[in-house]
């Protein structure tokens, strides 16, 4: 195998990584709704540093080894429209995915804050924030923008 081939192996498991992360952030999502104590949703923060290395490392491989082809790979070029495309929905992914992450956040700081000051029992407020539409709303609108990347790089409009 070339070092092309390895890159491009690397990019489509980075890719993978990417969207494994984005699937386990959709099973915290339905999971928190229903959690309205601070163990419980503190119990989940395990599982959020698992969903964050896979679409860290899912979205720095993408990006690094997507450059690294649309310079190396003589098919392809750096200002070809469907990459350019790929790097644009790759910003806006990644700023998606910042702005979903502190809205889940804010529940799992809450449950901390309830923790310490000796609360275990159930909390309406904390349940509310754990169902927090707008990150909802940012979750599902950053999975269609990682869709999108996809489609874009499998079928390579303009290509």
């Amino acid at each position: 195998m070339s070092l092309d081939e390895w890159i491009l192996a690397l990019h489509v498991l980075s890719a993978f990584a990417y969207v494994a992360g984005m699937i386990v952030f959709w099973v915290l999502v339905v999971a928190v709704r229903r959690t309205d104590t601070p163990d419980e949703t503190i119990r989940m923060g395990p599982i959020v540093k698992v969903g964050n290395a896979a679409t860290g490392i899912g979205a720095g491989g993408t990006i690094v080894f997507g450059i690294w082809l649309a310079f190396s790979y003589g098919d392809y070029d750096i200002w070809d429209p469907w990459i350019i495309a790929a790097l644009v929905l790759w910003v806006v992914a990644a700023g998606i995915g910042a702005r979903t992450g502190k809205e889940y956040t804010a529940g799992m700081d809450m449950a901390k804050e309830l923790q310490a000051a000796g609360q275990s029992g159930s909390s309406a407020e904390l349940l509310a924030i754990n169902r927090t539409q707008r990150g909802l709303f940012l979750h599902a609108a950053g999975s269609v923008v990682v869709l999108l990347i996809l489609i874009d790089m499998i079928w390579k409009p303009g290509a």
